[in-house]
């Protein structure tokens, strides 16, 4: 039963082969009733109910937006909905054909109700309205209207409906009774009809906003981006208007991701020769940070961070320039390596690894306290001693090198230049193992928050957090472990004057915190302003909104949405456990890389993006336009392996929609077409077809403007004057008649409008305006071969709203109706 109201709804769905043959039918007389009402009462019944769902969402298969200026015709969207202009228009275009067509016919117009249902389309719930929350099943060409609205549309506006649709079935249904047609087009889900969607405040009260869990967790979905990765740990950008992304993997390969998602064969950079890194799971050393210069497109300058091993015994970490080749912009020079700091590393752990560049233009470094457990080196620890230089954030001028022979600068506004027992490099200090640190771009209209330092702290045995870094600042380590205390002499120290965590989450949550990215990109606008994390032991991911008012920061949880809000194409729903880093590309989106085995030999790594199900941005607005890049080498095509809510290779069954052209002169109507005049002076109304091309007659153009329906009342009367012209005429209309099925063939493709009226000639389509004058010549053929005509009102054609569907055996009817007409009016006559 459930497939046969769908079927009815749905034309092209498969297994509706039996209905469509069963819409064929015409209810005639000696058609029996009973076989019908057994026919019609299964797809009556409905199907089981769905659970309702606040998922909104469009029939583009993407999420509803905002758009960035006003509609004109459905314009009770213009706030929230999945309409921008151009689609607006297009649904206009389609309703005034329709109204065009409804007055011609001298039917009653319905403006308000036809509006209100083609408007649909824009409605933040259209995929509910027309069943399209599955995009393999094909979209309803009517959208879901409660029982009580259809009631009142199918009283007294069905005769629109075969403008709408082209399915038989619903036409047939609609001309039997209201019962049956309104159970058709009705919805299981009652809260999704319209329109009561309007008034459910269930639904609308958090529309466009990010869609909560019962447990409040933003439920937020997935792109796949990347993948057969060998730990990658970082993923940036360089800056210059490409929008290339380069990933880097542990071991020590640099790749170049193009716009368009293919890998170059080539790598960037292999350090894997230089590198120190081992096949251990979880081992920190490696390819850990990697920086473009602010004026990499002029100078073609990076930075990187990596671990050494000198003499087979002794660690270093190096941060090192590099340029890249001269021939070829996707290549690195390998020769171009210039040091330009070592730091010893008396363990194997805490590495940090994090190169970045400030919005004033100096490089930061991020070091670890050098390993092992509760920083034992020394009376307070690195991390408390400004003389080392682990523990550390360090700020550098790369862009010149120091008399003392030094190959960078020291900024002149360092914190600690002028203190003896304080290395200059050292920015801020305290800090146990930052990983993964990013700088914020600031409010996309504002600025508010730009240049802001985050960064995530790896906690020892309670809590991991979240810190901003600023000019001179203590964040703790090993005093402090979070807001808690570790060390509790140091704690207790009154000159400690630590810097608190703007977050802490303790190991019941997650074990090692990777830092992320306050969100500032423009495809998913209610993520605006979110700095989004996550931890690499649990592989959960978090958020944190600001408080402006107050400067504090809230925890918002982030889950991944369930199948149902997942369900676009290409969207993902679970992601891999160990999150090593986060990413930002040059748009600004977000991307986090993680791997399901965290060895640095196994090809397990996967990017992924972040996507809100809930809004988006109008469409056109993000779309970026990157340099060309010039390939040497061979590139490899993105191949997704993520297995994707909807299957990775499927695609929705939208059809698509009608593409409608206005002409460019006004239509011809019926109203505009002179009377002929017979031999004796006098207008007869269903005679001569002969259509003058000039008259400077007022009356006569005062005849033409009015209402087809008027213009034929006042010739009937002028008809019925006289006896004699009456029978002048019936001999006429004989011939006519004769004449007129000659031409009529079904068996030929020659259209019936060829011998119609010129009152819907021009019926607003594109194809009209092309075949106009050719109707005109083969008119004024047939008329001089067999005499003065009748003139005969065009059947109304039927103009499918929503779908583009071949409307076979038009003609077939059209000419049987004309036929009838002829035969109908020479009896008049």
């Amino acid at each position: 039963m459930t497939r046969k109201r769908d079927a009815a709804l749905h034309p092209s769905r498969a297994g509706c082969a039996v209905l469509r043959a069963v819409a064929q039918l015409r209810p005639s007389k000696k058609m029996p009733r009973l076989p019908a009402v057994i026919l019609i009462v299964p797809v009556m019944l409905l199907a089981l109910v769905k659970p309702a769902s606040a998922h909104p969402q469009c029939l583009d298969f993407k999420p509803p937006f905002k758009p960035p200026w006003h509609l004109e015709f459905c314009n009770q969207y213009e706030q929230f909905g999945c309409c921008d202009q151009g689609t607006d228009n297009m649904i206009a275009e389609r309703y005034w054909d329709i109204i065009e067509q409804l007055e011609a016919a001298g039917h009653e117009l319905c403006t308000d109700m036809l509006k209100e249902i083609m408007c649909q389309e824009c409605s933040p719930y259209a995929a509910h309205l027309y069943d399209a929350e599955d995009p393999y099943t094909p979209v309803r060409e009517i959208p879901g209207i409660c029982f009580d609205y259809c009631s009142e549309f199918h009283s007294k506006c069905r005769h629109v409906l075969k403008y709408l649709t082209v399915n038989q079935l619903l036409l047939y249904a609609a001309e039997r009774d209201v019962t049956t047609f309104c159970s058709m087009v009705d919805l299981p889900d009652q809260d999704y009809c319209y329109p009561t969607v309007l008034k459910s405040s269930d639904l609308n009260s958090n529309l466009g906003q990010v869609v909560e869990d019962p447990r409040g967790c933003l439920q937020l979905c997935l792109t796949e981006v990347a993948n057969n990765l060998r730990n990658p740990v970082l993923m940036l950008h360089s800056g210059d208007d490409t929008h290339r992304m380069f990933i880097a993997e542990q071991m020590g390969f640099v790749w170049v991701y193009l716009h368009d998602g293919s890998r170059l064969e080539q790598p960037f950079l292999d350090m894997s020769g230089e590198v120190l890194t081992t096949p251990w799971l979880g081992d920190e050393r490696g390819f850990l940070g990697m920086a473009f210069h602010p004026k990499y497109r002029d100078n073609g300058r990076f930075f990187i961070y990596y671990s050494i091993q000198v003499s087979s015994e002794l660690e270093k970490i190096r941060i090192s320039e590099m340029k890249v080749s001269a021939y070829d912009m996707n290549v690195a020079d390998p020769y171009s390596e210039r040091l330009i700091l070592e730091i010893e590393e008396p363990a194997a752990n805490h590495n940090g690894g994090q190169l970045l560049f400030g919005i004033d233009g100096y490089l930061y470094i991020f070091t670890g306290d050098g390993g092992k457990a509760g920083d034992p080196f020394g009376k307070y620890g690195n991390a408390q001693n400004k003389s080392a230089l682990l523990g550390k954030v360090l700020r550098i001028d790369v862009d010149g090198s120091d008399p003392s022979g030094m190959p960078y600068r020291i900024p002149p506004d360092n914190p600690f230049l002028r203190d003896p027992g304080a290395r200059p490099e050292v920015f801020a200090y305290g800090v146990r193992n930052m990983w993964r640190c990013s700088v914020d771009r600031g409010d996309p209209v504002s600025g508010y928050g730009r240049g802001r330092i985050f960064c995530g702290d790896v906690g020892q045995n309670r809590y991991e957090e979240i810190d901003i870094i600023i000019k001179g600042g203590n964040y703790g380590w090993r005093a402090k472990e979070g807001f808690e205390c570790y060390d509790m002499k140091l704690c207790q120290n009154s000159s400690l004057n630590d810097i608190l965590p703007i977050f802490a989450y303790s190991h019941h949550v997650g074990k090692s915190v990777t830092g992320g990215y306050v969100y500032r990109g423009c495809e998913s606008p209610n993520l605006n302003g979110l700095y989004i994390f996550g931890d690499f032991m649990s592989g959960r991911i978090m958020a944190l909104e600001e408080d402006r008012t107050t400067g504090n920061w809230k925890e918002r949880s982030v889950c991944m949405g369930d199948t149902q809000t997942c369900s676009f194409p290409g969207l993902i729903n679970q992601h891999h456990k160990f999150i090593i880093s986060f990413a930002e590309d040059e748009a600004g989106e977000l991307y986090f890389l993680a791997t399901s085995y965290p060895s640095a030999m196994s090809a397990f790594g996967t990017v992924f993006k972040f996507m809100d199900p809930s809004r988006r941005a109008p469409p056109g607005k993000c779309k970026q336009k990157p340099l060309p890049v010039k390939v040497r080498g061979k590139k490899f095509p993105f191949v997704p392996k993520e297995l994707t809510v909807l299957g990775t290779n499927e695609k929705p069954t939208r059809p698509p929609p009608r593409k409608f052209k206005l002409p460019t002169k006004p239509p011809v109507r019926s109203s505009q077409i002179k009377p002929t005049m017979t031999a004796a002076g006098n207008s007869t109304t269903g005679t001569a077809v002969k259509v003058k091309p000039k008259s400077s007659d007022k009356d006569t153009k005062k005849k033409n403007m009015l209402k087809p329906w008027k213009k034929d009342k006042m010739l009937n009367k002028k008809k019925a004057s006289t006896q004699a012209k009456k029978n002048t005429l019936k001999q006429k209309s004989k011939k006519t008649t004769v004449s007129v099925k000659d031409k009529v063939n079904p068996k030929t493709n020659q259209t019936a409008t060829e011998t119609l009226n010129t009152s819907n000639a021009h019926n607003g389509l594109k194809d009209n305006k092309i075949h106009t004058k050719r109707k005109i010549h083969q008119r004024k053929a047939a008329q001089k071969q067999s005499g003065p005509k009748m003139t005969i009102k065009e059947s109304t054609k039927e103009y499918p709203a929503f779908v583009n569907k071949t409307k076979t055996n038009f003609n077939v009817r059209s000419n049987r109706t004309l036929t009838r007409q002829l035969k109908v009016k020479s009896k008049q006559t």
